[in-house]
């Protein structure tokens, strides 16, 4: 199977941005997020994590065989996301990943850059059109009437990312007929600073499936999907998420695949066009031990950036 987790999502990319303040849209009740409260949901991607790695099938790699990966990577995406503000974001993760017969775990530690007006925010490392953190003022008209504006301010700020913690388990091996099934579970913790505009200042919780299936003639799909559940911040209407992308790829050589994948995912904000995207990504294994991967972005809607680019490397041993 393709490590999907290579194939990285310029701005899926790592993770992340204090109560908010400034308008935002009335939100409607979302039914899973009403069904399901913060501890619940955080207890649930738990155990699905510890439940994971400690599956009697779920054995340490065979001897020989490589255990650990250790990883980073540079993304820079720019888009004015629809607010016609343009927003740049450099994102450069540091993961340390541990292998396993039927799955993997991996520690994600990002660094990030956000230069813009404060109305894009990371949410599970991808960039939504949110309202972000901009600063208020509060006038009185002349009929002494108080009067909250948004003051747009362009800013740069820079900081340590939310750092994830994502598990990965094989259900089904592929087969000429059948597809390779993963679930994947993933926690965001909130660990970039609110006040900046880094992070929600509040817990994620992500569950998904994840398909490849080898195809005739060198050609590989994919499709994931999935669902997260986002943390609530008192004071602005954010919806939880579902996102899915399809892909195809086809190897070049043993040792170079080459792919191209459709991605979309809802809004978090009730009326704002949902961000979808073409993503361009070459993954090159070198040796047994080292792989290189880059990755092109096109955003095809305002919601998405107009751009991202992606490098990024990984040593396994």
């Amino acid at each position: 199977m393709v490590d999907s987790a290579n194939r990285v999502r310029p701005l899926q990319i790592a993770n992340f941005f204090t109560e908010w303040v400034g308008p935002h849209p009335a939100v409607l009740s979302d039914p899973l997020r009403t069904c399901s409260s913060s501890l619940g949901r955080i207890i649930l991607v738990w155990g699905l994590l510890c439940l994971f790695f400690t599956l009697p099938s779920l054995s340490v790699a065979a001897t020989g065989d490589p255990n650990w990966q250790v990883g980073t990577s540079v993304t820079h995406s720019s888009g004015d996301y629809g607010t016609g503000s343009t927003t740049s974001i450099t994102y450069v993760p540091f993961s340390i990943r541990r292998l396993f017969d039927s799955g993997d775990i991996t520690l994600v530690i990002p660094y990030l850059s956000i230069t813009g007006n404060c109305g894009v925010t990371l949410l599970s490392g991808t960039p939504n059109s949110t309202g972000g953190t901009c600063p208020t003022t509060t006038t009185t008209t002349a009929k002494g009437k108080q009067v909250t504006r948004t003051t747009q301010t362009r800013t740069t700020q820079s900081g340590l990312g939310d750092i994830l913690l994502r598990g990965r388990y094989y259900v089904l091996d592929g087969t000429a007929t059948a597809p390779t099934v993963a679930l994947i579970a993933r926690e965001k913790f909130p660990t970039a600073d609110s006040a900046k505009g880094l992070g929600t200042g509040r817990f994620d919780e992500t569950l998904g499936m994840e398909l490849t299936q080898r195809l005739p003639s060198n050609f590989v799909a994919f499709a994931d999907t999935g669902y997260t559940f986002i943390g609530h911040v008192q004071g602005v209407g954010l919806r939880n998420q579902w996102y899915y992308d399809l892909g195809l790829g086809y190897y070049f050589t043993k040792t170079l695949l080459g792919s191209v994948y459709y991605e979309e995912w809802r809004a978090v904000v009730q009326g704002l066009q949902n961000p979808q995207d073409l993503l361009f990504a070459l993954n090159w294994t070198a040796t047994e031990a080292l792989r290189f991967n880059t990755a092109l972005q096109i955003g095809l809607s305002d919601g998405a950036p107009d751009y991202g680019i992606t490098f990024g490397a990984n040593l396994r041993f």
